[in-house]
C-alpha cells in the first residue's frame, strides 16, 4: 500500500558539510579557496532578494495551517485546485499536514474539487481517514464527498493505521465493507495486517467477511500471519473456530425441541 511518506534531507545536508575533501586545505591552494569563496560571498550578497512566487506563498500557508494567507490568496483569484510541484492537490497537502483551517477553508469554496487525486491516486477524504482525523472526515462527508471511492478507500487507510474512530464513521456513512483494491484486498485484511486486533472486531461486527481471498488468493488471516500479526492471528482463528461449532451444536439443539 502507499502510504504517502515525507522524506528528511536533514541528514544528506549534514553529510555533505560534514565532509571534507582531501588536500583542499593545501598551502597556496586554500588562500586561492579563500579567496574564490570571498568572491562567491559578496556577489551573493549583492544579488537582489529572490521573492517567493505566490503559488509557493500559498503552498506554505496550506502546510502551516495559516488559514488567513490562504484566504487572502483565494480573494486573489488563486485556484483552490492548484497543486504543488508534484502534482499534489493543496487540499490532499492540508489533509495530509492535518491542517484542518485551511482544509475547513478549501471545502467551503465551491470551486474545489473535493475528490482531486494526487499521483499515488490519493484524496483528501483518504489521508484524513489515515491520519485519524475524523473532524476532517465528517466535514468532508458533510460536503458530499465520496465515501466509496473506487479501488483503495478511505476505509482501506482507516483500517491500515487501526483509526477505528474513522473507520465506524465511515461505516455508519454506507462506507462498504468489503472493498476491494484493485488487487482485491479489502480493509479487514489491511487491518489485519497490521496486527489492529479493535479495528478487525469493528470490522466484523459490521459484517465484514472473513472468507474473502484477494486476487493472490490471501485472506485476512493469511495477512495477519504473513506480518507476524500475532494477536489478530490468535483472534481470527479463535473466531473461525467458534464459528464452525455452531452449526454442529444446532442440530442437537432442534432434536431437544422436538422432544
Amino acid at each position: 500500500m502507499k502510504n504517502t511518506m515525507i522524506e528528511s534531507q536533514a541528514s544528506a545536508i549534514a553529510l555533505a558539510t560534514s565532509a571534507a575533501r582531501p588536500g583542499v586545505w593545501r598551502r597556496g591552494a586554500g588562500r586561492l579557496s579563500l579567496a574564490l569563496a570571498g568572491g562567491l560571498m559578496c556577489a551573493a550578497f549583492a544579488a537582489p532578494a529572490a521573492h517567493a512566487s505566490p503559488a509557493d506563498t500559498m503552498i506554505k500557508a496550506v502546510k502551516f495551517d495559516d488559514v488567513k494567507e490562504v484566504n487572502k490568496q483565494l480573494a486573489n483569484g488563486m485556484d483552490p485546485n492548484m497543486t504543488d510541484k508534484d502534482g499534489t492537490p493543496i487540499l490532499v497537502i492540508a489533509a495530509r499536514e492535518k491542517s484542518d483551517q485551511v482544509a475547513a477553508a478549501l471545502a467551503a469554496n465551491p470551486k474545489t474539487d473535493l475528490e482531486k487525486l494526487d499521483a499515488a491516486g490519493e484524496n483528501a477524504m483518504m489521508l484524513a481517514a489515515l491520519n485519524g482525523d475524523a473532524d476532517l472526515v465528517k466535514l468532508l462527508i458533510g460536503k458530499d464527498a465520496e465515501v466509496n471511492k473506487k479501488g483503495w478507500t478511505p476505509l482501506h487507510y482507516a483500517a491500515a493505521n487501526g483509526q477505528d474512530e474513522v473507520a465506524q464513521l465511515l461505516i455508519d456513512h454506507s462506507a462498504y465493507i468489503d472493498a476491494g483494491s484493485p488487487n482485491g484486498t479489502t480493509p479487514l485484511m489491511m487491518a489485519a495486517r497490521g496486527n489492529h486486533i479493535t479495528t478487525v472486531k469493528l470490522l466484523l461486527d459490521a459484517g465484514a467477511d472473513l472468507s474473502v481471498k484477494n486476487q493472490l488468493g490471501l485472506t485476512a488471516l493469511d495477512f495477519a500471519k504473513q506480518y507476524h500479526a500475532k494477536d489478530v492471528t490468535e483472534g481470527l482463528e479463535a473466531r473461525m473456530q467458534n464459528a464452525q461449532q455452531v452449526p454442529a451444536a444446532a442440530p442437537a439443539a432442534s432434536q431437544n425441541s422436538a422432544k
